[in-house]
């Protein structure tokens, strides 16, 4: 039987509740999905080039950089950088050495600290790092020399020293110049100048970023602003927090609501798909999606300039001729040849199976189903080769009706027991690296309510721990998976190189973050 959640809950837990902005009707709705399950998606087949992915070919690409360059300086166009997490993860290997925990003295993760170490001076942060040292009268060299490598570790990692296992991942220095380093969050800026610059020469910035962190991100990005802004545009930067109203409520095992030690209830963050909200309350045409740490050195950017530009065109030009048929179709202007060209333009540019008897029906009534169905959000997202990296694919997934969509699947929505599942999620050429160009108006105008285009039965159930104790969490839609699931989609080729994350210090190691 469902749970009654009223019978669960006294006074101080619907104050709780009603603080944090969340609806009673919303915690019965959670509660619910604890207790039904959320059902992995139905993969039906992998996208490959041709069937789901577009390789767009050179002609084509130039054109839709042209349709971007044209139509850019009347666009409010905003790039959108979730920024909101620390870089404990980054530096979690050096952290378990410093801590010394058993795991650290162990294979790979002993053999990356001392690659760490051996390579000291090829990171962008090594001056900030060797002064921090100086100031307490120590030198690397004569550290590394006597072994007492943890000493460098604490400089690094701890609040006395650079704090960087606790400031944002967008405060790292990441590539070195000669004429200083720069942070994840400074390589933002020098691309908004680039791709971002709309109506009014301005370059609007937005990150998300965490509570405790926002006064020292916006100070640093006032302080920095002035350099990289380029003449004649306006950098912009705007900031939100997650909200508290998308936490999500924790559970015992048993589906009840589960309570720390003081008796209080227990929320926790619903994971990116929360963002939707914040994307929901720009006020944009044209949004850029990147993740904070997917930036690359002067040196290769002009390519992922131009592929930020070919998946923009593309976007306006599908726009634009989706806004001209729903112009039409509100009109009531389209004849029966119209009305088939409609037909194919959605069935081949955004993959819309529309139902057969649709065109049967009488003009006013087919015309208002075509609206509904077409007037939506769109993004357009790059697809690179799988070459092993984690993260979500481009599938074609059983839909309503088990009409196949295309949507971005995690490895964790889909049932890997199954081996007719796993076999598909193997099958996979290529991979989401966040890459994504996003179309939020409708054809008058107006800003789309994002929240209406979401899959509210998504989302991921995880069993977690809190003090020893398990306990069930609920993570929302992810914000390009479940978040965006009812968006037109359109999925497009784009090289490795605009894919260059940092999840490991190490990979600052790599030769696309090695400004030579």
């Amino acid at each position: 039987m469902p749970v009654d959640v009223s019978l669960l809950l006294n006074e101080s837990d619907l104050d709780q509740i009603r603080i944090r902005g969340i609806s009673l009707s919303e915690i019965e709705r959670q509660i619910a999905i604890f207790e039904r399950g959320i059902p992995p998606v139905r993969l039906v087949r992998s996208c490959t080039i041709g069937d789901g992915i577009l390789r767009l070919p050179e002609l084509a690409q130039k054109k839709a950089v042209q349709k971007f360059r044209e139509t850019a300086p009347s666009r409010q166009l905003i790039k959108f950088t979730p920024a909101s997490g620390a870089a404990t993860r980054m530096f979690r290997d050096l952290l378990a050495y410093l801590n010394g925990t058993a795991s650290a003295t162990r294979g790979a993760k002993l053999a990356g600290v001392r690659q760490f170490l051996h390579a000291l001076d090829r990171f962008a942060f090594f001056p900030a790092l060797q002064n921090a040292l100086r100031e307490r009268g120590l030198e690397i060299a004569v550290l590394l020399q006597e072994g007492r490598e943890r000493e460098i570790l604490k400089a690094l990692l701890e609040p006395d020293g650079l704090g960087y296992a606790s400031i944002p991942k967008g405060l790292i220095l990441f590539h070195a110049y000669p004429e200083g380093p720069r942070t994840a969050f400074e390589e933002h800026l020098v691309e908004a100048n680039e791709y971002a610059c709309g109506a009014g020469h301005i370059a609007r910035l937005h990150f998300t970023v965490a509570p405790e962190h926002q006064q020292q991100i916006e100070h640093f990005l006032e302080t920095v602003k002035s350099k990289y802004q380029r003449r004649g545009v306006t950098l912009q930067m705007e900031f939100s927090l997650q909200k508290p109203s998308t936490d999500t409520i924790a559970v015992e095992l048993n589906n009840r609501p589960f309570r720390d030690a003081r008796g209080r209830l227990l929320f926790r963050p619903g994971g990116h798909g929360a963002l939707i909200e914040n994307l929901n309350e720009l006020d944009g045409d044209i949004v850029f999606i990147k993740n904070i740490d997917n930036v690359v050195p002067d040196r290769l950017k002009p390519e992922i300039y131009h592929y930020k530009k070919v998946l923009a065109g593309y976007l306006i030009q599908l726009q634009e001729q989706l806004f001209f048929y729903l112009e039409k179709l509100e009109q009531g202007q389209p004849d029966p040849v119209m009305l088939k060209e409609m037909y194919r333009f959605a069935r081949e540019k955004f993959h819309l199976h529309l139902p057969e008897e649709w065109r049967r029906e009488p003009l006013p009534g087919q015309r208002q189903k075509l609206i509904e169905r077409l007037n939506r959000p769109i993004r357009v997202c790059g697809m690179v080769r799988n070459q092993g990296e984690p993260g979500g694919g481009p599938f074609w997934v059983a839909g309503p009706e088990n009409t196949p969509t295309l949507q971005i699947v995690e490895s964790a929505q889909v049932d890997m027991a199954d081996p007719e599942q796993e076999s598909i999620w193997k099958s996979s050429t290529h991979f989401n690296p966040v890459d994504l160009v996003c179309g939020v108006r409708d054809f008058r105008g107006r800003p789309f309510n994002l929240l209406q285009f979401r899959d509210p039965e998504g989302g991921l159930i995880t069993v977690k721990s809190l003090h020893g104790r398990e306990l069930k969490a609920l993570e929302l839609p992810g914000l390009w998976n479940g978040a965006m699931a009812d968006w037109h989609t359109v999925f497009v080729e784009v090289p490795i190189i605009t894919f260059n994350p940092v999840k490991t210090v190490l990979d600052l190691l790599r030769p696309e973050h090695q400004n030579v």
